[in-house]
Protein backbone atom coordinates (compact mmCIF):
# COMPACT_ATOMS: atom_id res chain seq x y z
CA UNK A 1 0.00 0.00 0.00
CA UNK A 2 1.45 3.10 -1.27
CA UNK A 3 0.79 6.78 -0.05
CA UNK A 4 -1.27 8.61 -2.83
CA UNK A 5 -2.61 12.08 -3.46
CA UNK A 6 -4.86 12.92 -0.46
CA UNK A 7 -6.42 15.67 -3.17
CA UNK A 8 -7.45 12.89 -5.45
CA UNK A 9 -10.65 11.52 -4.12
CA UNK A 10 -11.14 8.54 -6.50
CA UNK A 11 -7.78 7.20 -5.91
CA UNK A 12 -8.87 7.35 -1.56
CA UNK A 13 -11.52 5.66 -2.20
CA UNK A 14 -9.56 3.18 -3.93
CA UNK A 15 -7.23 2.87 -1.23
CA UNK A 16 -9.83 2.55 1.24
CA UNK A 17 -11.87 -0.22 -0.22
CA UNK A 18 -9.81 -3.36 0.74
CA UNK A 19 -9.46 -1.02 4.50
CA UNK A 20 -13.08 -0.80 4.89
CA UNK A 21 -13.89 -4.56 3.48
CA UNK A 22 -11.31 -5.77 6.27
CA UNK A 23 -12.77 -3.50 8.95
CA UNK A 24 -16.18 -5.04 7.87
CA UNK A 25 -15.72 -8.37 7.73
CA UNK A 26 -14.23 -8.01 11.64
CA UNK A 27 -16.86 -6.79 12.60
CA UNK A 28 -19.60 -8.42 11.58
CA UNK A 29 -17.70 -11.95 12.89
CA UNK A 30 -17.71 -9.90 16.05
CA UNK A 31 -21.68 -9.10 15.72
CA UNK A 32 -21.98 -13.19 14.57
CA UNK A 33 -21.10 -14.37 17.27
CA UNK A 34 -21.18 -11.74 19.99
CA UNK A 35 -19.12 -9.78 21.95
CA UNK A 36 -18.20 -8.95 25.11
CA UNK A 37 -18.91 -5.17 26.43
CA UNK A 38 -16.84 -2.08 28.55
CA UNK A 39 -17.55 0.90 29.32
CA UNK A 40 -15.70 4.38 28.74
CA UNK A 41 -14.83 7.15 30.71
CA UNK A 42 -18.27 8.34 29.44
CA UNK A 43 -20.34 5.78 30.50
CA UNK A 44 -20.80 5.08 26.82
CA UNK A 45 -19.65 1.11 25.61
CA UNK A 46 -17.14 0.15 23.67
CA UNK A 47 -16.25 -4.00 22.43
CA UNK A 48 -13.38 -5.17 21.10
CA UNK A 49 -14.53 -5.04 17.55
CA UNK A 50 -14.39 -0.87 17.92
CA UNK A 51 -10.96 -1.29 18.78
CA UNK A 52 -9.53 -4.13 16.31
CA UNK A 53 -11.82 -1.87 13.72
CA UNK A 54 -10.17 1.15 14.08
CA UNK A 55 -6.60 -0.35 14.26
CA UNK A 56 -6.76 -1.77 10.68
CA UNK A 57 -8.33 1.57 9.71
CA UNK A 58 -5.57 3.47 11.34
CA UNK A 59 -2.90 1.09 10.26
CA UNK A 60 -3.89 1.64 6.40
CA UNK A 61 -4.36 5.44 6.63
CA UNK A 62 -0.95 5.90 8.06
CA UNK A 63 0.46 4.14 4.83
CA UNK A 64 -2.09 5.84 2.25
CA UNK A 65 -1.91 9.30 3.58
CA UNK A 66 1.35 9.32 6.35
CA UNK A 67 1.37 13.10 6.59
CA UNK A 68 -2.34 13.46 7.77
CA UNK A 69 -3.19 13.59 11.09
CA UNK A 70 -6.28 10.90 12.23
CA UNK A 71 -8.92 11.57 15.28
CA UNK A 72 -10.13 8.50 16.00
CA UNK A 73 -13.09 7.80 18.71
CA UNK A 74 -11.31 4.83 20.51
CA UNK A 75 -8.10 6.91 20.43
CA UNK A 76 -9.34 9.86 21.69
CA UNK A 77 -11.42 8.08 24.80
CA UNK A 78 -8.14 6.42 25.91
CA UNK A 79 -6.66 10.05 26.61
CA UNK A 80 -5.00 10.58 23.30
CA UNK A 81 -4.15 14.56 22.83
CA UNK A 82 -5.19 16.34 19.77
CA UNK A 83 -4.15 19.41 18.89
CA UNK A 84 -5.24 21.66 15.93
CA UNK A 85 -4.76 21.02 12.32
CA UNK A 86 -5.89 21.84 9.03
CA UNK A 87 -6.55 18.54 7.67
CA UNK A 88 -7.19 15.85 9.38
CA UNK A 89 -8.83 12.70 9.14
CA UNK A 90 -12.10 11.68 11.33
CA UNK A 91 -12.69 8.15 11.76
CA UNK A 92 -15.50 6.03 13.89
CA UNK A 93 -14.83 2.60 13.21
CA UNK A 94 -17.96 1.48 14.30
CA UNK A 95 -20.43 3.85 14.17
CA UNK A 96 -23.56 2.78 16.23
CA UNK A 97 -22.05 0.33 18.94
CA UNK A 98 -25.23 0.38 21.23
CA UNK A 99 -27.12 -1.45 18.03
CA UNK A 100 -24.41 -3.70 17.60
CA UNK A 101 -24.68 -4.89 21.36
CA UNK A 102 -28.53 -5.90 20.36
CA UNK A 103 -27.72 -7.39 17.50
CA UNK A 104 -29.22 -4.66 15.14
CA UNK A 105 -27.59 -4.31 12.09
CA UNK A 106 -27.85 -0.55 11.76
CA UNK A 107 -24.26 0.46 12.05
CA UNK A 108 -21.58 1.63 10.45
CA UNK A 109 -17.70 2.55 9.31
CA UNK A 110 -17.30 6.28 8.78
CA UNK A 111 -13.64 7.88 7.34
CA UNK A 112 -14.15 11.76 6.71
CA UNK A 113 -11.44 14.16 5.97
CA UNK A 114 -11.85 17.63 7.15
CA UNK A 115 -9.56 21.18 5.56
CA UNK A 116 -10.30 24.19 6.93
CA UNK A 117 -12.99 22.97 9.26
CA UNK A 118 -15.06 21.73 6.46
CA UNK A 119 -16.15 18.35 5.67
CA UNK A 120 -14.29 17.98 1.84
CA UNK A 121 -14.41 14.09 1.90
CA UNK A 122 -16.84 10.94 3.16
CA UNK A 123 -16.73 7.27 2.97
CA UNK A 124 -19.20 5.56 5.06
CA UNK A 125 -19.72 1.34 4.91
CA UNK A 126 -22.45 -0.24 5.95
CA UNK A 127 -21.49 -3.68 6.84
CA UNK A 128 -24.54 -5.67 7.00
CA UNK A 129 -26.14 -4.81 4.00
CA UNK A 130 -22.61 -4.05 2.15
CA UNK A 131 -23.96 -0.73 0.99
CA UNK A 132 -21.05 2.16 0.49
CA UNK A 133 -20.88 5.73 0.15
CA UNK A 134 -18.63 8.20 -1.17
CA UNK A 135 -17.79 11.34 -2.49
CA UNK A 136 -15.37 11.30 -5.26
CA UNK A 137 -13.35 13.93 -7.36
CA UNK A 138 -15.67 15.35 -9.58
CA UNK A 139 -17.51 16.62 -5.92
CA UNK A 140 -20.74 14.44 -6.31
CA UNK A 141 -21.68 11.36 -4.18
CA UNK A 142 -21.70 7.52 -5.28
CA UNK A 143 -22.96 3.92 -3.76
CA UNK A 144 -21.53 0.93 -4.21
CA UNK A 145 -21.98 -2.63 -3.06
CA UNK A 146 -18.35 -4.02 -1.50
CA UNK A 147 -18.92 -7.22 -1.05
CA UNK A 148 -17.76 -9.06 2.26
CA UNK A 149 -17.63 -12.84 0.76
CA UNK A 150 -13.95 -13.99 -0.52
CA UNK A 151 -13.69 -12.67 -3.98
CA UNK A 152 -10.93 -9.88 -6.20
CA UNK A 153 -7.86 -8.11 -3.76
CA UNK A 154 -7.98 -5.55 -4.38
CA UNK A 155 -11.69 -5.02 -4.49
CA UNK A 156 -13.45 -3.58 -7.54
CA UNK A 157 -16.64 -1.87 -6.70
CA UNK A 158 -19.04 -0.34 -9.57
CA UNK A 159 -20.42 2.92 -8.39
CA UNK A 160 -23.95 5.12 -9.04
CA UNK A 161 -24.39 8.82 -8.59
CA UNK A 162 -26.77 9.15 -5.74
CA UNK A 163 -29.13 12.88 -5.64
CA UNK A 164 -31.22 13.80 -2.80
CA UNK A 165 -34.84 14.35 -3.69
CA UNK A 166 -36.94 17.28 -3.48
CA UNK A 167 -39.11 17.52 -0.63
CA UNK A 168 -43.06 17.13 -0.21
CA UNK A 169 -43.93 19.09 2.72
CA UNK A 170 -47.26 17.11 2.77
CA UNK A 171 -45.35 13.89 2.74
CA UNK A 172 -41.68 14.56 4.48
CA UNK A 173 -39.83 11.29 6.24
CA UNK A 174 -37.61 11.97 8.83
CA UNK A 175 -34.83 9.57 10.46
CA UNK A 176 -34.63 9.94 14.36
CA UNK A 177 -31.36 8.55 16.00
CA UNK A 178 -32.82 6.10 18.48
CA UNK A 179 -30.95 7.50 21.21
CA UNK A 180 -32.06 10.45 21.25
CA UNK A 181 -36.00 10.04 22.04
CA UNK A 182 -38.14 13.53 21.51
CA UNK A 183 -35.42 16.20 21.55
CA UNK A 184 -36.26 17.17 17.91
CA UNK A 185 -40.20 16.68 18.58
CA UNK A 186 -41.19 20.37 18.31
CA UNK A 187 -39.10 20.35 14.98
CA UNK A 188 -41.06 17.77 13.67
CA UNK A 189 -44.70 18.91 15.07
CA UNK A 190 -43.11 22.47 13.06
CA UNK A 191 -42.73 20.49 9.83
CA UNK A 192 -46.16 18.50 10.22
CA UNK A 193 -43.45 15.59 9.99
CA UNK A 194 -46.33 12.65 10.09
CA UNK A 195 -43.40 9.94 9.22
CA UNK A 196 -40.43 9.67 11.41
CA UNK A 197 -38.32 6.43 11.51
CA UNK A 198 -36.45 5.54 14.38
CA UNK A 199 -32.42 4.08 12.60
CA UNK A 200 -29.29 4.12 13.75
CA UNK A 201 -25.69 5.33 12.89
CA UNK A 202 -24.50 8.20 10.29
CA UNK A 203 -26.19 5.68 7.30
CA UNK A 204 -29.25 8.57 8.00
CA UNK A 205 -26.87 10.42 6.48
CA UNK A 206 -26.53 8.01 3.61
CA UNK A 207 -30.21 6.95 2.95
CA UNK A 208 -30.79 11.19 2.78
CA UNK A 209 -28.41 11.14 0.27
CA UNK A 210 -29.90 8.27 -1.70
CA UNK A 211 -33.03 10.19 -1.80
CA UNK A 212 -34.87 8.17 0.86
CA UNK A 213 -35.96 10.65 3.45
CA UNK A 214 -35.74 14.34 3.70
CA UNK A 215 -34.05 15.47 6.89
CA UNK A 216 -32.14 13.91 10.28
CA UNK A 217 -32.54 16.25 13.55
CA UNK A 218 -29.90 15.81 16.09
CA UNK A 219 -30.26 17.30 19.19
CA UNK A 220 -28.20 14.90 21.36
CA UNK A 221 -24.64 15.08 22.02
CA UNK A 222 -22.85 13.78 19.09
CA UNK A 223 -18.87 14.17 18.08
CA UNK A 224 -17.12 15.31 14.69
CA UNK A 225 -16.58 11.68 13.97
CA UNK A 226 -20.29 10.86 13.84
CA UNK A 227 -21.15 13.32 11.23
CA UNK A 228 -18.13 14.41 9.16
CA UNK A 229 -18.41 12.16 6.32
CA UNK A 230 -22.19 11.89 6.31
CA UNK A 231 -22.24 15.77 6.13
CA UNK A 232 -19.56 15.63 2.88
CA UNK A 233 -21.52 12.71 1.20
CA UNK A 234 -24.60 14.11 1.68
CA UNK A 235 -23.69 17.69 0.77
CA UNK A 236 -22.14 16.01 -2.58
CA UNK A 237 -25.65 14.72 -3.29
CA UNK A 238 -27.09 18.29 -2.91
CA UNK A 239 -28.19 18.30 0.65
CA UNK A 240 -27.17 20.16 3.39
CA UNK A 241 -26.22 19.83 7.56
CA UNK A 242 -26.68 23.14 9.35
CA UNK A 243 -27.40 24.17 13.17
CA UNK A 244 -30.70 25.22 14.14
CA UNK A 245 -30.16 28.78 13.38
CA UNK A 246 -29.15 27.71 9.60
CA UNK A 247 -25.30 27.93 9.83
CA UNK A 248 -23.35 25.31 8.35
CA UNK A 249 -22.14 22.32 11.15
CA UNK A 250 -18.08 23.11 11.07
CA UNK A 251 -15.13 20.50 12.37
CA UNK A 252 -11.70 20.83 14.04
CA UNK A 253 -13.11 22.03 17.33
CA UNK A 254 -10.65 20.50 19.56
CA UNK A 255 -11.00 22.68 22.49
CA UNK A 256 -14.23 21.11 23.41
CA UNK A 257 -13.08 17.27 22.71
CA UNK A 258 -14.97 17.51 19.02
CA UNK A 259 -18.22 17.36 20.59
CA UNK A 260 -20.58 18.87 18.03
CA UNK A 261 -23.76 21.81 18.90
CA UNK A 262 -27.63 20.59 18.19
CA UNK A 263 -27.97 20.05 14.28
CA UNK A 264 -30.21 18.85 10.95
CA UNK A 265 -29.24 17.16 8.14
CA UNK A 266 -31.60 18.01 5.08
CA UNK A 267 -32.54 16.75 1.56
CA UNK A 268 -31.71 20.47 0.28
CA UNK A 269 -31.84 23.68 1.85
CA UNK A 270 -33.21 24.08 5.50
CA UNK A 271 -36.75 23.83 5.95
CA UNK A 272 -36.63 25.39 9.38
CA UNK A 273 -34.77 27.53 11.53
CA UNK A 274 -34.59 28.31 14.87
CA UNK A 275 -37.17 31.01 15.97
CA UNK A 276 -38.76 30.85 12.21
CA UNK A 277 -42.10 29.70 13.05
Amino acid sequence: MQPIDIEDHDALVTALLPTVRAAGRLEMAYFAKGVEIEQKADRSPVTIADREAELVILADLAKIAPEIPVVAEEEIAAGRPCEYARRFFLVDALDGTRLFIRGKPEFSINIGYVEDGKARFGLIYLPPSERLFVTRADGFAYEGQLSLAPGEEPPEVTFHRITTRTPDPETLVAFNSRGTGSASAQLLADLKVADARPLGSAMKFCLIAAGEGDLYARFGETYEWDTAAGQAILEAAGGSVTTPEGEPLTYGHFQRGFRNGHFVAWGRQPLWRRGST
